[in-house]
């Protein structure tokens, strides 16, 4: 057995520092577009280890398990269905099914910032609460460079969109996996979060639209954009704090998209706005033609064509994702694989945890129920409507593969590192150094959830993380660990546009590889921002507006 050592250099500052190597080596190599995203995340990942082993003590057998552990993590689930949402995506570009769409979308609106307003944000939700873990941002950013934005207003604006929805993405898996390591009621959690994130789901459109339009368009456009808010808004804090957690998302992306398709058919923009360019200077528009929009209408049965390997998608992902399809393909179609001399062989110690606490290390493939294999089969049977034959999807998919070749080893060596440094302790290091901060504790502890999900890509892997720490702090405090388990999710949320492995979905869905860099800078600043927000609203509930925190 292995203690875990959080603070190994004998000052907090210092192992602060050293805690903070890897991830800094990654963001700076990344931010530089000097060095290829998955040759970064290759140096970074040899960068932890030496961290890890030669300065948190770490034996180099479990170091470089850890690292095999998580590269494989990175490609199941995630690589997966990355893999899986681009294939289905070349599938319907092949058949010209998604020009279709694409014209269909413009029929309802060519105003770029309303088709913004309906797929990032609304769309994207529908898909973040469906199945999680880059399907969002993968399938949002093929649809607008598919409607003609540059690549960097696809891949960006996607990020900034997909934030509000994830703390109850994939059916409410980030509630349920702070739950599990707190204790406490998911419901409570949930209603907690429900009373966060509306406000920030009413903000995020705005911010989404002034980024892309400034604010002269954003303003031309704010009944669209309040439409859109609230009605996405309320639901989301109805659903959560009386229904469930579960269908948060869901819910609220139907009932936003459906209120805001609604108000345009009594409300048109005065001026519409056709530029796919972000208002700043956008270098990845230079030289880009037109999009090429048909000026012949579809007839309904190409629309519904158009629209089917989506309704597809979304049958089944609302499918694979429910308790009950896991219970019942799990027990047959799980192969569960506990890593010799590492699962079981490290201690999560004090103050991480009230008593050493054995880190499990199980890769648990659950090859049916992975939510990329529910987008392989929705893709197969797209393919086989739209009239591929076996062998030309065979083809296709070979085709895809070779495309994503350097995005999944990007993917697979983020995930080697999150898995790294959980195993290590260095992520711990971090956290214990947000959780020193006392009165403004409520502030740094929802950063605390920024950082995790900006380490780990996940907003349930930063909940796992970092929950127990939260609870642990806020009751040494006289906090409310309701507040502060809740607020970890929240902030997590802000931190999922600057992962580096939702970039590199990003810049694998709208074709723009090697670029991971440029996206980084342009996401960088409105992630601290908008955390920094989430921050504030938690400092005024845990001091001024205490009637807001949930009670058992």
């Amino acid at each position: 057995m292995w203690d875990q050592h959080y603070n190994p250099l004998n000052s907090t500052m210092l192992s602060t520092l050293a805690a903070a190597i890897p991830v800094v080596t990654l963001l700076v190599l990344i931010a530089s577009n000097k060095v290829k995203a998955h040759i970064a995340a290759i140096i970074a990942l040899i960068v932890a280890n030496l961290v890890a082993i030669f300065i948190f003590t770490m034996p180099a057998g479990l170091s470089l398990r850890a690292t095999v552990l998580g590269a494989v993590t990175g490609f199941f689930p995630i690589g997966w269905i990355v893999l899986n949402v681009i294939f289905l995506y070349r599938l319907t570009v092949e058949k010209g099914a998604f020009e279709t769409l694409q014209n269909t979308i413009g029929g309802i609106s060519n105003d770029r910032r309303i088709q913004l307003l309906l797929i990032a944000f609304a769309f994207g939700a529908f898909f973040e609460g469906a199945s999680g873990f880059g399907t969002p941002v993968a399938v949002t950013g093929a649809i607008l460079i598919g409607l003609g934005f540059s690549p960097l207003a696809a891949s960006g604006l996607s990020l900034i969109a997909n934030t509000a929805p994830v703390a109850f993405g994939a059916l409410g898996t980030p509630i349920q996996g702070l739950s599990s390591v707190t204790g406490i009621d998911p419901f409570l959690l949930g209603a907690m979060v429900g009373r966060q994130l509306p406000f920030f789901s009413l903000l995020v459109p705005f911010w989404l639209i002034w980024v892309f339009a400034g604010w002269r368009g954003m303003i031309q456009i704010w009944p669209a954009i309040l439409v859109t808010g609230i009605s996405f808004a309320v639901p989301q804090f109805l659903i959560s704090n009386f229904v469930n957690p579960w269908i948060v998302d869901i819910g609220a992306s139907l009932i936003s998209m459906a209120c805001l398709i609604g108000f345009l058919q009594i409300w048109k923009p005065k001026e519409v706005w056709t530029s796919p360019a972000l208002r700043t200077k956008d270098d990845s528009a230079k030289g880009r033609p037109a999009p090429k929009v048909s000026t012949k209408k579809p007839t309904t049965g190409e629309v519904w064509m158009s629209l089917l390997p989506w309704i597809i998608v979304c049958a089944i992902l609302l499918l694979w994702g429910t308790n009950w399809f896991k219970a019942h393909v799990n027990p047959w179609a799980t192969w569960n694989y506990a890593v010799p001399d590492l699962h079981n062989m490290i201690n999560k110690v004090a103050p991480i945890v009230a008593k050493p606490t054995p880190e499990g290390a199980v890769f648990s493939f659950t090859w049916l129920s992975y939510t990329g294999s529910g987008m392989l089969i929705a893709a197969i049977i797209a393919g086989l409507l739209m009239g591929f034959s076996p062998v030309r999807i065979v083809k296709e998919y070979g085709k895809t593969i070779k495309v994503c070749a350097y995005s999944l080893i990007t993917i697979a060596a983020m995930l080697a590192i999150g898995t790294l440094t959980r195993l290590s302790g260095i992520d711990a290091t971090l956290g214990l150094a947000f959780a020193s901060a006392g009165v403004l504790y409520p502030f740094f502890g929802t950063l605390l959830g920024w950082l995790g999900v900006a380490l780990t890509g996940s907003d349930t892997a930063s909940n796992v993380l970092f929950g127990n720490l939260q609870k642990i702090t806020s009751e040494q405090l006289g906090l409310s660990p309701i507040l502060m388990g809740a607020a970890n999710s929240s902030g997590g949320v802000m931190g999922k546009m600057i992962d580096a492995q939702s970039i590199v979905v990003a810049s694998t869905a709208t074709n723009w590889f090697g670029h991971e860099g440029t996206i980084l800078r342009f996401v960088f600043w409105h992630s601290i921002a908008l955390a920094c927000l989430v921050g504030m609203l938690v400092m005024l509930q845990a001091y001024v507006f205490t009637g807001m925190i949930v009670t058992p």
